[in-house]
């Protein structure tokens, strides 16, 4: 008779194979095995997770539903038992860690160098994504920490500001004499905008702040990225919204120039988000209190 956790782990490698010979093989059990672990479970459920024809096997609706909680337990628990191998003095393990592709190049690489330097036995696996994203697989267990844009409101996560940032808008020659001196905000949005996609936690930020102050937009372009925000905005092609502290190479040589507002956009924050009640490995607090050096 099989645990009920040994059978939440075959349940998944099927679900994941959606093959009983491949899970077997994967699980270096016979097949027979595999099936009637299957069964067992389905048993003790009394539901149908699989359906079978001569092609393989796939979840069904109630399958695929436990799936998803399934793999993200098993998941966190492979966490666990990865920070528990790494607790001898940072020798060996690696380190997981969500962050966006900005917010990589522009904060996190000094970071990178600075933990790497100190302890070059730790593997680092960097995932890609937006702030929604990034929580999403740090809930998961995927990560052990994500680098994100703040503000964000979740109870489930623990946050801890690092650098505050500043979002303003940049142009290029052709309209900077349109909008030369101090400019309010409703001046700055009738001109073609250029902002990050609608699903980046910045571009919400900013938007929710306009709202705020009555003023609705309707941008030109919506880009995936900040560098493209600044190339598109060096064109020529509109006004853009970016982010003061990682256009500084742009700005001081004249590239793109700072429109002058006559009412700031209020300052936001980068940060390290964290699992609240999950214990940092070992490593990711030794990260963390590299991430939150203000020297590096």
């Amino acid at each position: 008779m099989s645990s009920k956790l040994d059978l939440y782990k075959i349940f998944c490698k099927v679900g994941k194979s959606e093959s009983f010979s491949q899970a077997a093989k994967d699980l270096y059990m016979t097949q027979p095995a595999v099936s009637q672990a299957i069964m067992q479970l389905e048993g003790e459920l009394d539901i149908r997770l699989f359906n079978r024809s001569p092609k393989g096997v796939s979840l069904t609706n109630e399958g695929s539903l436990l799936f998803e909680y399934v793999n993200s337990a098993i998941n966190l628990i492979q966490v666990g038992e990865e920070k528990i191998l790494g607790f001898k003095n940072l020798t060996v393990g690696e380190l997981k860690v969500g962050v966006g592709d900005t917010i990589s190049r522009y904060f996190l690489l000094p970071k990178l160098e600075a933990f790497h330097n100190q302890y070059p036995n730790i593997k680092f696996k960097i995932i890609n994504g937006t702030t929604r994203e990034l929580c999403s697989i740090l809930k998961s267990g995927e990560v052990d920490i994500a680098v994100c844009n703040f503000p964000l409101d979740d109870s489930t996560l623990e946050l801890r500001p690092c650098m505050d940032i500043h979002d303003i808008f940049v142009c290029g020659e052709k309209y900077r004499q349109l909008l030369s001196g101090p400019v309010g905000l409703d001046e700055v949005v009738k001109q073609p905008l250029i902002l990050l996609e609608k699903k980046a936690n910045s571009r919400r930020y900013v938007e929710d702040y306009l709202l705020s102050r009555g003023i609705a937009i309707a941008p030109e372009f919506e880009l995936g990225s900040h560098d493209l925000l600044l190339e598109f905005a060096k064109t020529n092609l509109g006004v853009a919204c970016v982010t003061r502290e990682f256009s500084r190479d742009y700005l001081n040589k004249g590239i793109l120039h700072e429109v002058k507002l006559l009412e700031a956009i209020p300052p936001r924050s980068i940060g390290v988000c964290s699992l609240r009640g999950v214990p940092l490995s070992i490593a990711a607090k030794k990260f963390v209190e590299i991430i939150e050096d203000k020297q590096i």
